[in-house]
């Protein structure tokens, strides 16, 4: 069996070089335009990593009747260069640019960071193999760190392929639905603290599923259920339809805020998270061939 958490991170891409020694950008993922503005960013150069800024217009001179939110692709970094010259000796079109953020400590020891989308799923991943190999497990067990799931869950792909499990867990992050400026119509009845998440319909095989579900209930491990209806907009839709089809399963860490630089989760939920995981490793035997009976 596979559990897998993938490596990406939202970011951007040096798209170009202006004369007057400014950067311009394009996305890499799902970056989110509303967020970006007025961050200090990092682009990793081939020399180095090289600070900028990204542009933001004084309150004082802005139009007030236009507070419209520009495209990344219109946005702009300046890393303090004079002209075009010194700005092409800095950096190359193809750098990547991320958030220059520090992970902060919340109130009841919750986290807030950049990219816990999703380092997250890589921990949780190699801390799952390693308890569960305490246990003792009979299966064999891959821990797994896929790139490139934000663009077209490529590393997925191969990994599936690759591996070809009996079962695959993509451990992904989830919206945390809790926050006050949550729209009810995406409401998923998912919340911070509430316990790992593991995700029903589509990718997601059923036995997969009840077999999580009893993990979670034998280990007293609060588990949460999200509907995911057409995809889950992870690693297990690729995974679920690799060689013949491997039965799969996302199971997601409660996120607030995802995409932007603030992202916010409970260790909690991440610790129960690797325990659900080595639990349905070590369990694993019990429920192979994960069949389903029509």
């Amino acid at each position: 069996m596979a559990l897998a958490g993938h490596g990406d991170e939202i970011g951007f891409i040096v798209r170009d070089l202006t004369d007057d020694g400014f950067v311009r950008l394009s996305r890499i993922g799902g970056s989110d335009k509303t967020v970006t503005r007025g961050q200090h960013v990092t682009i990793h150069t081939g020399d180095g990593p090289v600070n900028g800024v990204v542009g933001q217009t004084a309150i004082h001179l802005r139009d007030p009747d236009d507070e419209d939110v520009a495209e990344i692709s219109e946005q702009y970094v300046d890393v303090g260069a004079e002209d075009g010259d010194e700005v092409a000796d800095m950096v190359d079109r193809g750098d990547p640019v991320t958030f220059s953020q520090e992970i902060r400590t919340l109130a009841n020891g919750r986290l807030s960071a950049r990219g816990m989308d999703n380092r997250i799923g890589i921990w949780a991943a190699a801390e799952g193999l390693r308890r569960a190999a305490e246990r003792g497990t009979d299966a064999t067990v891959y821990a797994v760190s896929t790139v490139q799931e934000e663009v077209g869950l490529q590393g997925a792909k191969m990994v599936g392929f690759d591996v070809a499990p009996d079962a695959a867990l993509a451990i992904d992050v989830t919206h945390a639905t809790d926050a006050p400026e949550s729209p009810g119509k995406r409401s998923n009845g998912v919340a911070l603290g509430g316990g790992p998440v593991v995700s029903r319909g589509s990718a997601n095989h059923p036995v997969v599923v009840d077999a999580l579900r009893d993990v979670g209930e034998t280990a007293a491990i609060d588990v949460q259920l999200q509907a995911t209806g057409t995809r889950t907009g992870t690693d297990a839709d690729a995974f679920y339809t690799s060689r013949e089809g491997i039965p799969s399963v996302n199971v997601g860490l409660p996120n607030r805020y995802m995409h932007t630089p603030v992202e916010v989760i409970d260790p909690d939920d991440l610790d129960d998270l690797a325990d659900l995981v080595a639990g349905f490793a070590a369990d694993a035997d019990a429920y192979a061939p994960f069949s389903v009976e029509v």
